[in-house]
């Protein structure tokens, strides 16, 4: 992104807030402040020390100022951009930005959702679209089923490599305490589940949980005296492409093909270098779809690239290490997690699950109906 200086601000702290289906009368601001206070206690920060609020949830209409409040710091800088789930990967670059500038010094991102206990519905009610809700879609599936059925058409994409995907996630859950899915999945498994929107069946679809997160930022020079190691951003991008699934302008062309060229050319990386990739997996044909728009695998090989365990535990590209929205968490705005994930790849944090010599990540979100894509390139002290 224009202004924005490689590794000039880093990572300090994340933290996910309680996750599944939180207790009770939890709101999303609360399940903002707990991923706050996580974070910062990640960080060795204290909440007398924010002076940036990045915020944004379906839940809530003014989430940074809702957070703000409930943080008792209302004169902190301000911003909640929401494009969906991309939007958390946005607020790292504009928090990056603004710590260049000197408007705030220790920012904080931050979401949360109750979708699970208060009801999807209730979380995030659609809006009616003149040009598609008379033929009444079942969305988001409905949108993620015409990419998926348009891939198979054009490049032979099997049910079977959609449902490796699924798998893949799973196989990453096993190994995460805190993934929601407890229990090994097979291909034969996700072909037989409940079809939701053909060809997608309840397998390819991702979870509906509780949950939120945070995490916080702060300049390079001030991120190497703090507790944990620093993860720099390297490279921002983003692009957009469409609103509503009917006026994307190509099924099986994201965003991300631009979003992610600009990533590379900030971070000075191409996809080789990547140790680890964490792409919003809301359906299985969005890992399929971002890993070719990442450049990971040329223009409709997605579906051949993810056979025989190629991005599960044992193959050779991390891909979704912690589960992914298919099988750890997915409370309505996914990116942030991805996030969270990308950062502990780096700093070693990830038990069972931790990819060797991780230097160099990518987390990439997406929001609306493939509509929003941005990339977001971190790596290690040693890659500035």
């Amino acid at each position: 992104m224009r202004g924005l200086a490689r590794g000039s601000a880093a990572i300090v702290g994340v933290a996910e807030s309680d996750l599944g289906a939180v207790a009770e009368g939890m709101s999303p601001i609360d399940l903002m402040a707990q991923g706050v206070y996580r974070a910062l206690d990640d960080a060795g920060l204290k909440i007398s020390e924010v002076d940036g609020i990045f915020a944004a949830t379906s839940q809530v209409r003014l989430s940074a100022l809702a957070l703000a409040e409930y943080l008792k710091i209302p004169s902190a800088y301000m911003e909640s951009t929401i494009v969906g789930g991309s939007s958390f990967m946005l607020h790292v670059a504009h928090a990056q930005a603004a710590i260049q500038q000197g408007l705030c010094e220790v920012a904080v991102i931050a979401y949360g959702s109750t979708q699970r206990t208060v009801g999807r519905k209730n979380a995030s009610p659609r809006e009616h679209n003149p040009y598609e809700s008379p033929f009444k879609p079942l969305l988001p599936p409905t949108a993620y089923a015409l990419a998926a059925a348009r891939h198979m058409h054009e490049f032979g994409t099997t049910r079977e490599q959609l449902a490796a995907v699924a798998v893949a996630a799973r196989e990453w859950a096993l190994l995460n305490p805190r993934a929601w899915e407890k229990k090994p999945l097979t291909v034969d498994e996700v072909l037989s589940a409940r079809m939701v929107s053909s060809p997608l069946t309840v397998r390819d679809c991702c979870l509906v949980t509780d949950g939120g997160g945070a995490i916080v930022m702060t300049s390079q020079e001030r991120a190497k005296t703090l507790r944990k190691p620093l993860v720099a951003v390297l490279g921002c991008g983003s692009a957009s492409t469409h609103n509503s699934i009917s006026s994307m302008p190509d099924l099986v062309a994201t965003g991300a093909i631009q979003s992610g060229r600009d990533a590379y050319a900030m971070a000075r990386l191409g996809p080789s270098e990547i140790d680890a990739l964490e792409v919003y997996d809301a359906f299985t044909i969005n890992t399929i779809l971002f890993l070719e728009d990442l450049g990971f695998c040329p223009k409709g090989e997605g579906g051949r690239f993810v056979e025989g365990g190629r991005i599960a535990p044992d193959g050779t590209l991390p891909v979704n290490t912690n589960g992914g929205g298919l099988s750890y968490c997915h409370p309505g705005m996914y990116g942030i997690f991805l996030l969270i994930e990308a950062v502990r790849q780096i700093r070693g944090e990830c038990g069972e699950r931790q990819v060797r010599g991780c230097e160099t990540a990518v987390a990439h979100g997406n929001g609306g109906v493939l509509s929003s894509q941005s990339t977001v390139i971190l790596g290690a002290a040693s890659t500035i």
